[in-house]
C-alpha cells in the first residue's frame, strides 16, 4: 500500500498534465461540426477568421477523421482551414462502404465520390484554393481526386501506396513516410523518381517548380511507423512547410505543430498505470487463487489443439454473417477457439482428479467484473475517442459489439481459466496469446484473399493483449478468480472490433 499511493498520485498528476497540454495544443483554433451528405465533418479554423486555403484531410482504412486531428490542428494554427471527416463505413459515418475493396471500380470509386462531395463543400469555407492530404488507403484516394480536379494545388500523401502517381500528376506532391516503414520508403522514392532525371530521387530534396505544379519531395519522419507517423512533429512541419511553399505564404518562424503524440502516450500510459493501485480495491472473490492450475506437460495440448484445429474447422464452415470486414470471421474464430479450449480442459479433467473448490460467491464476482470493465471502457475508451480515433459505438454498431461479445466471451473465459490457478505454469498467459496469434496466421494463410486485413491489425491485437493482460494479472492477484478479467477483456475486445472495423454494404 505504501508503494501504491505514490504511484496513484504520480499517475493522476501525469493524467492532469497530459490533458492540460492536449487542450493547449488546440489553442488558437476554432472547431465546428457540419454534415455533408450525411457524413460528419469537422472544420478547424484559425481564430483570426481570415479566409485562407482549405486542406481536406482523409483518414486511412479502419481509421476516422479524429485520427487525423494532429494535422488538422497544425494546419489551423498555421493559418489554414482544415477539414476532417469519416469516410463511408468508418467512424461515425452512418453509411456502409459499398463495392469490392480490391477493385478500382468498387470501394475506391465509393470513397472517391465521398471525398469529392466533401471537397466541394469544403472549398466554400476558404478563399477557393484547395489542398488534400491522405493517409495509407486514402493516399491513393487523394491522389486520384487531385488528378481529376484542377482546383487542387497540392497533394500530401502520408504512408503512400498509389499506382495512380505519374511523372506529372498530381500537382505539387509531397510524400511523408515513417522511418520504420521500409517498403513504403522505397515506394515513395520510386514514385517521386518518375519525375526526376535520372530517376533516382533522394529524401528531403525538393524537385520541380511549385508555380508549374511539378514540385516533388519525399520526407522521412524519424522514429515512427504507420500509425505514429500521424503524430510526428516531423510530419507536421513538412506538411505545413509544403503548403506554405505551394500557396506562397511567408513565415518568419518555424510553424507550430500540435505536439500531441507524446502527451497522448503519457495520458494512456498513466491511465493504464493507475489501474495497478486501483486493483487493490477490488473485492476478493476466492480465498485461494483458482483456475485450471496446469503445468507445462498438461498445458501444451490445450494450447496446440485449438491453435491448429480452429482455422482448419473454420476453413470449411461459413463465417459470413456480419456487415463488417472480417469481423464476423474474427468473432467465430474467438468462439471456436474458446470452445475447443474448453473441450480440452474437460478431457484433462476426466483423466485426472478434479480439485475440490468452494462454491464461487457470485456477488463479488459480478461486482469485480463490472468494476474492471467500467475502468477499461471509461478509463480508456473515452480518451481514445477524444484524442486518438472514433471509439464510441453508433446505434448501427451496437449489434456488432454484442455479436462480437458472444465470441470473445467464449475465448476469454476458457483462456483465463486455462492459464490461471495455483501452481500454473509460468508464462502460460503469454504463451496462450502467442498460440492465438499463430492460429490467426494459419487462418490468413489458408484464406489470404479474404483475411489479409487481419495482418494489418495484428499490432493492435498485440497491444490490446499487453494492456488488458496487465489488467488481468492485477485483478486476478486481488480477486483470485480468472472470470473477473475474462469478462472485462471480452467486453473490451468486442467493443474495439465492433466500433473500428469498417462497415460493408451487403
Amino acid at each position: 500500500m505504501k508503494v501504491r499511493i505514490p504511484v496513484a498520485v504520480l499517475a493522476v498528476a501525469a493524467i492532469a498534465a497530459s490533458l492540460w497540454h492536449l487542450r493547449d495544443a488546440e489553442g488558437g483554433t476554432v472547431r465546428s461540426t457540419r454534415y455533408v451528405d450525411g457524413m460528419p465533418v469537422s472544420v478547424f479554423q484559425p481564430q483570426s477568421g481570415a479566409r485562407r486555403p482549405v486542406v481536406l484531410i482523409a483518414h486511412g482504412f479502419a481509421g476516422s477523421g479524429r485520427l487525423m486531428e494532429s494535422f488538422a490542428l497544425s494546419f489551423a494554427r498555421a493559418g489554414y482551414t482544415a477539414v476532417t471527416f469519416d469516410l463511408p463505413g468508418h467512424g461515425r459515418n452512418p453509411r456502409a462502404l459499398t463495392g469490392s475493396i480490391t477493385e478500382i471500380d468498387g470501394a475506391t470509386r465509393t470513397l472517391l465520390t465521398a471525398l469529392g462531395r466533401v471537397a466541394d463543400d469544403a472549398r466554400q469555407l476558404g478563399d477557393g484554393r484547395l489542398a488534400v492530404l491522405g493517409h495509407s488507403m486514402s493516399s491513393d484516394i487523394v491522389v486520384r481526386l487531385a488528378e481529376a480536379r484542377t482546383d487542387v494545388a497540392a497533394t500530401i500523401a502520408v504512408s503512400m501506396f498509389s499506382p495512380a502517381v505519374s511523372a506529372t500528376a498530381p500537382r505539387n506532391l509531397l510524400v511523408i513516410v515513417g522511418d520504420w516503414e521500409g517498403p513504403l520508403k522505397r515506394e515513395a522514392l520510386r514514385a517521386i523518381g518518375l519525375a526526376t532525371a535520372p530517376a533516382t530521387a533522394l529524401p528531403f530534396v525538393t524537385y520541380g517548380d511549385f508555380a508549374a505544379g511539378t514540385a516533388r519531395r519525399v520526407a522521412f519522419s524519424a522514429h515512427v511507423e504507420h500509425a505514429s507517423v500521424l503524430y510526428s512533429d516531423d510530419s507536421q512541419r513538412e506538411a505545413v512547410a509544403w503548403l506554405d511553399r505551394t500557396f506562397g505564404a511567408e513565415r518568419r518562424t518555424a510553424p507550430m505543430t500540435g505536439g500531441r503524440g507524446p502527451w497522448i502516450l503519457l495520458l494512456l500510459g498513466a491511465l493504464v498505470t493507475l489501474a495497478w493501485p486501483l486493483a487493490a480495491l477490488l473485492p476478493q472473490v476466492a480465498r485461494e487463487p483458482i483456475g485450471a492450475s496446469l503445468r507445462w506437460r498438461s498445458l501444451w495440448p490445450v494450447l496446440i489443439v485449438p491453435m491448429i484445429a480452429t482455422p482448419l474447422v473454420l476453413r470449411v464452415l461459413p463465417t459470413h454473417f456480419l456487415p463488417v470486414l472480417v469481423g464476423d470471421y474474427l468473432a467465430v474464430h474467438f468462439a471456436t477457439y474458446g470452445a475447443v479450449t474448453a473441450l480440452c480442459l474437460v478431457w484433462l479433467r476426466r483423466h485426472g482428479a478434479p480439485p475440490k473448490r468452494a462454491p464461487t460467491p457470485w456477488a463479488p464476482l459480478v461486482l469485480g467484473a463490472a468494476a474492471v470493465t467500467a475502468y477499461g471502457l471509461l478509463g480508456l475508451a473515452l480518451p481514445l475517442d477524444r484524442y486518438v480515433t472514433s471509439f464510441l459505438p453508433t446505434p448501427t454498431r451496437v449489434p456488432l459489439v454484442l455479436a462480437m461479445l458472444a465470441g470473445t466471451l467464449a475465448f476469454f473465459l476458457a483462456d483465463e481459466w486455462t492459464t490461471r490457478g495455483a501452481g500454473a505454469a509460468r508464462g502460460a498467459y503469454a504463451m496462450s496469446k502467442l498460440a492465438f496469434l499463430a492460429s490467426l496466421a494459419i487462418a490468413v494463410g489458408l484464406d489470404f484473399g479474404r483475411l489479409f486485413f487481419l495482418i494489418i491489425i495484428v499490432p493492435i491485437i498485440v497491444l490490446f493483449f499487453l494492456v488488458h493482460g496487465a489488467f488481468s494479472a492485477w485483478s486476478y492477484r486481488h480477486t483470485g478468480h480468472p472470470f473477473v478479467a475474462a469478462i472485462a477483456n471480452a467486453v473490451a475486445f468486442a467493443w474495439a472490433i465492433g466500433v473500428t472495423f469498417p462497415l460493408l454494404a451487403g
